[in-house]
């Protein structure tokens, strides 16, 4: 008997009876549809069963380390800080927003949907031409699991928009931070990229673990946002390095690693420059004198490896954005087409800092499952990819189980503003892993064993040891600005 064949036997008698459980975390998405058309994706193959149902049931009950999120903390929600808006079109704020715009949405309706001048139950005959053609997408679909399964409605409409306005209200509550994300999405721990301030003081830190965000450091640089806190005057490149140090010094111990985003405005194509080139065009900016693009080039090259090895002397990898924009209307396809390509020159540069290049490079992910595969150092961040493009991501995590070590892959991050939005992402992401691990082991490529002993590695042991979360735990238990109640 083959392998195969004694695993749906064996599922037959343990997995069918478990699939309450994954209807429980990760089932159905809507009354009469099964987890997989909720993902977007075609059903499991007839032929075995019960495997389907018992990866599904495992990957469902496997705790998440959320590697990317970019939430505020709870009680600046509650205080209606962070968001856009504070109603129900909250959901709308982000990624939706974009896909809504694609379909033709004007701008002038964009901004009066997120308004907190427009009457919320106004804000449906806003965006009711274009939700139709938007509803399916994964920005769309998160949205719609969100509705169902934390306000009890099935989809936005000029009916439901009432009630959804109050269950918004009912919901946003103290707790609903933990209520959502421990309790409905089952994530351990989320690592968040805090846009407000270089690194976000959470008062619940074992939660929302925190990157250190070094964007500002190399790029323009920030000199006001980092100078500040660090309490100290900027007169030249030594001055500068100094704040750097501060930042890593201060919040290196806690930080689960670092976070660029630079990727937005320019190529990865980091040259090492040393800093008595990169000092004269330092003091042009101080000074405000203008600085010519190769000039600003020759800076932000130095600044990042001298980031870069901060980063590495602590001990934490390297995030670093690649492939597609948020938004809509402006993305030059031509450089993200070389981001895996300067990935691998980065990797070559510095082979002992760990990098971790985030959302798969979409839509080049094919390039940079090679980068994977031949460097050490190069780790790959599904975060977002899960909603960006569902099939796509699918594909991208076959590809690499079949390519390259499986340790260094990262699976899910929800990549968003809004809590409710990272429950349905945290679904859709579960069915697509769940879905991938299957298809290989019909294919072939993968014993029912394998897809099962992947299960915990993919979903939360990867995040466990290439952030050294139990380590940052323990010191996050005493940092200064937690919560006494705060745990783990």
């Amino acid at each position: 008997m083959s392998e195969k064949d004694h695993w749906t036997r064996r599922g037959l008698l343990k997995g069918i009876g478990s699939i309450a459980g994954a209807a429980a975390l990760g089932g159905p998405l809507e009354a009469g549809e099964g987890p997989d058309e909720a993902a977007g994706q075609s059903p499991p193959p007839r032929g075995a069963p019960s495997l389907a149902r018992a990866l599904e049931d495992l990957v469902a009950r496997t705790p998440i380390v959320d590697t990317h999120e970019h939430l505020p903390d709870e009680d600046e929600r509650l205080r209606g800080q962070r968001i856009a808006c504070d109603d129900w079109a909250v959901l709308l704020s982000h990624y939706i927003d974009s896909d809504l715009v694609s379909a033709g949405l004007p701008e002038d309706s964009r901004r009066r949907l997120l308004s907190r001048d427009t009457d919320p139950l106004e804000k449906w005959r806003l965006v009711a031409p274009w939700w139709p053609a938007a509803r399916n997408t994964g920005y769309g679909r998160v949205v719609r699991i969100a509705l169902r399964d934390l306000y009890g409605v099935d989809d936005l409409s000029e009916a439901t928009v009432p009630r959804i306005q109050k269950a918004y209200e009912d919901t946003r509550k103290p707790g609903f931070y933990r209520r959502i994300l421990v309790e409905r999405a089952n994530i351990e721990s989320c690592q968040v990229n805090y846009l407000w301030r270089p690194f976000g003081e959470s008062q619940d830190p074992l939660l929302l673990m925190q990157d250190l965000s070094i964007k500002g450091m190399h790029m323009g640089p920030d000199i006001g946002a980092y100078a500040g806190p660090a309490k100290k005057e900027v007169k030249d490149l030594a001055d500068w390095h100094a704040v750097i140090a501060w930042w890593f010094d201060t919040y290196g111990p806690y930080a689960v690693a670092v976070k660029s985003q630079a990727a937005y405005a320019r190529g990865l194509d980091f040259e090492k420059v040393p800093p008595e080139r990169a000092e004269p065009v330092f003091r042009k900016v101080l000074a405000k004198d203008l600085v010519g693009p190769e000039e600003r080039k020759l800076l932000e090259d130095h600044l990042f490896w001298h980031c870069v090895g901060k980063a590495t002397e602590h001990g934490l990898p390297v995030k670093l954005h690649a492939g597609y924009y948020a938004g809509a209307n402006d993305m030059p396809l031509g450089r993200l087409a070389a981001n895996p390509a300067q990935a691998s020159d980065l990797c070559r540069r510095s082979p002992a800092t760990t990098f971790v290049f985030m959302h798969i490079a979409y839509p080049y992910w094919q390039e940079l499952v090679a980068v994977a595969k031949h460097y050490t150092n190069a780790c790959i961040d599904m975060c977002w990819a899960w909603i960006v493009d569902p099939q796509a991501a699918k594909g991208f995590l076959k590809s690499f189980l079949a390519a390259a070590p499986s340790s260094k892959v990262l699976t899910f991050g929800g990549d968003y503003i809004p809590v409710e939005c990272v429950l349905g992402h945290a679904r859709i992401a579960r069915q697509g892993i769940a879905r991938a691990l299957l298809e290989l082991v019909e294919e072939g490529t993968l014993e029912a064993k394998d897809a099962m002993d992947l299960v915990e590695p993919l979903l939360r042991g990867n995040g466990h040891r290439i952030f050294r979360i139990n380590e940052k735990a323990e010191r996050l238990r005493k940092a200064p600005w937690a919560r006494s109640e705060a745990k783990f």
